[in-house]
């Protein structure tokens, strides 16, 4: 059961990133899209289409496409971004907007259910013909999700309706000798998926199988090649592990190629898993899990350690200054994470999905919503990031826009859909994943409604309170205790349970109305160490509070942070009265280095006491232009 529209968020930090996405970051893309922010990337998404449907309709258009293959995807994440923002705060401007685009986007379809701007206006004639690159697959999956959203939450059926007609297109196209095909940029799999629990239409869930079952069988990708020859990125060419294809997906163990594809892809196998009840494709995604989280993932909840390929590499290469991590990469974990908790319930699933929603995914746009991070070091030093070759990826400001924007719409659907992570729902138990305060009401089909009252993630106590319970029913209450709070008391209506912990959580079962759940989690600031065999790391330290990742930014600290060492013994001080984002920044004691001004010395270093201040990891970046590391050296 997806308990989106169960839940009602009430106030808090996740709160913020809601209203932050409805009031500020999504009519900041809907002008983005229009090409009406100065000084920004061009867009030309919505134009793509007014331009698609001037074809249809005269057999010629006035103007070019623009853009990246995939330009329409951004027009349709803003509107399932905009589709929960209407359910959450509805807005009949916006939903007047919404429907205007749906309407043009219904002009730019054509005949036979076919969508897809690029291939409509520049490249008529080659429509399916090169799946490995053109991201028509990706483009459509996006547009079904924003089609199930608009339903869901405004009842509009036009974009559905017209979805169903581009998907029962698909599934007549993708039979026979097209029967091995499958896209390169996974997407389209869970898409359909949710298009087949929206509709109750079988077919779409069988084409997702489909695919997810052809991807690495073949040589599909080279036969298209050999047909054709059509290159757009030399990179897909002669390495199928980018696009996840060098193995069958059962056969596939560790996490590789471009990392939001592999995420994408993960998530849809395991919708797929629990669908069917697949023992080999659950196995599959169990394992790969196990690659991204025990050897691949950083320590923000970041994922892609490299720029080449948007890619993972191999185990324990997580270097800091270089890292990629793109925003979209840990949205997509967060993904896979949820999937895998509809599985099976696992504090290590909603343990990593807090960790990427509060860091990977958060600092990847700026505290006004109108500025954006497609990279997230975990180190940034100007006059090297963006300025070297091996760092030009890299950011020390969040920009305006970007020529390929995936990150920006991803983030805002993500913020304002957080109650479908926030809380999962069996038959006989409701789980608490995410420490979001607000109120779940599954009253009529679970006999249970509670409330969460918290300021977490910076205070440590939450509040259950159950608001209603069906007498006749015996509903059980499951709230994850994370595995980094290391003294965790868990109170019923002021008094201590000896509630046993099992993969995670604490059950706490016959509750009745007017009952109260309090548990006081161990929120002290904790050292974090790497793993030795992360080179980039070696004789580093890292600080967390709850599940944030801290880091020393310039600003803070007299404008450099590469001189600085912390004290291996030093408590670490949280500074209540000293916030950003909200959230309190830290203090440390340390050392500071004096610069010899010599490139090489037989002398140490001379050292001075200091106090480094840390803040948020996803905050940093927003006071100007400033140094950054995340990871510190430790000097007894």
């Amino acid at each position: 059961m997806d308990v989106f529209k169960n839940f009602r968020m009430g106030h808090g930090f996740c709160k913020r990133l809601e209203t932050l996405a409805i009031e500020e970051t999504i009519p900041y893309l809907e002008r983005a899209l229009y090409d009406e922010i100065d000084g920004a990337e061009k867009s030309h998404a919505i134009e793509n289409f007014r331009l698609a449907a001037e074809m249809n309709e005269t057999g010629e258009c006035r103007g070019t496409f623009y853009g990246m293959v995939f330009q329409d995807s951004d027009v349709a994440k803003w509107l399932e971004a905009a589709a929960y923002s209407l359910y959450q705060k509805p807005d009949a401007r916006l939903h007047q907007r919404v429907r205007d685009v749906v309407a043009l986007i219904e002009r730019a379809q054509q005949k036979d259910g076919y969508l897809n701007t690029y291939f409509t206006v520049k490249e008529p004639g080659g429509r399916f013909s090169n799946l490995r690159e053109a991201h028509e697959l990706y483009c459509a999956g996006h547009m079904m999700e924003a089609a199930v959203a608009l339903w869901e939450c405004t009842g509009d059926t036009q974009l559905l309706d017209i979805m169903r007609r581009m998907a029962d297109m698909m599934v007549l196209h993708f039979q026979g000798e097209n029967s091995d095909a499958f896209p390169g940029h996974p997407e389209v799999e869970l898409a359909l998926y949710r298009l087949y629990q929206a509709t109750g239409e079988t077919q779409y869930r069988d084409l997702a199988l489909q695919f997810i079952n052809a991807r690495g069988t073949s040589d599909f990708y080279q036969k298209e090649l050999d047909k054709d020859g059509v290159v757009i990125w030399s990179k897909t060419v002669g390495n199928p592990a980018y696009s996840q294809a060098h193995k069958p997906v059962r056969e596939q163990t560790d996490a590789v190629g471009h990392a939001v594809r592999a995420v994408y892809l993960y998530a849809a196998m395991a919708d797929l898993a629990g669908e069917t009840g697949d023992a080999s494709l659950l196995a599959a995604c169990k394992t790969l899990w196990q690659s991204i989280t025990r050897r691949r993932l950083y320590i923000t909840g970041g994922i892609g350690s490299s720029a080449k390929d948007e890619a993972f590499t191999v185990d324990y290469d997580l270097p800091n200054d270089t890292a990629y991590a793109e925003t979209c990469a840990a949205i997509g974990l967060i993904f896979f994470a949820r999937r895998m908790l509809e599985l099976e319930t696992g504090g290590q699933y909603a343990d990593t999905m807090e960790l990427a929603l509060y860091n990977g995914v958060t600092a990847g746009v700026a505290l006004d919503g109108k500025s954006f991070f497609y990279v997230n070091p975990l180190e940034a030093i100007q006059g090297v990031a963006g300025d070297t070759i091996n760092h030009s990826h890299v950011r020390t400001q969040r920009a305006q826009w970007f020529a390929c924007a995936c990150c920006p719409p991803n983030a805002a659907r993500l913020f304002t859909s957080l109650g479908r992570y926030a809380w999962g729902v069996s038959e006989d138990t409701l789980y608490s994943h995410l420490y979001i305060a607000g109120e779940l009401n599954c009253l009529d089909t679970h006999g249970m409604r509670v409330a969460l009252e918290t300021e977490y993630p910076v205070g440590d106590t939450l509040q259950y309170r159950i608001v209603q319970a069906d007498s006749d029913r015996d509903m059980t209450l499951a709230v994850r205790i994370p595995a980094w709070s290391q003294q965790t008391a868990v109170l019923i209506n002021g008094e201590t349970t000896d509630s046993v912990l099992t993969n995670g959580y604490v059950y706490l079962r016959s509750l009745r109305s007017g009952d109260t759940v309090t548990v006081k989690l161990d929120m002290r600031p904790r050292r974090m160490y790497p793993s030795w065999k992360i080179a980039a790391d070696s004789g580093r330290v890292a600080f967390m509070r709850g599940p944030l990742v801290y880091c020393a930014e310039g600003v803070d600290n007299q404008g450099d942070v590469l001189n600085l060492s912390v004290s291996p013994k030093a408590e670490v001080e949280m500074l209540a009265d000293d916030c950003i984002g909200d959230v309190p920044k830290l203090r440390v004691a340390g050392f500071r280095a004096a610069d010899t001004n010599a490139l090489y010395s037989a002398k140490p270093p001379q050292w001075t006491d200091a106090g480094i201040t840390l803040i948020p990891y996803f905050a940093w970046a927003n006071r100007g232009v400033s140094d950054m590391r995340c990871f510190l050296p430790e000097r007894g």
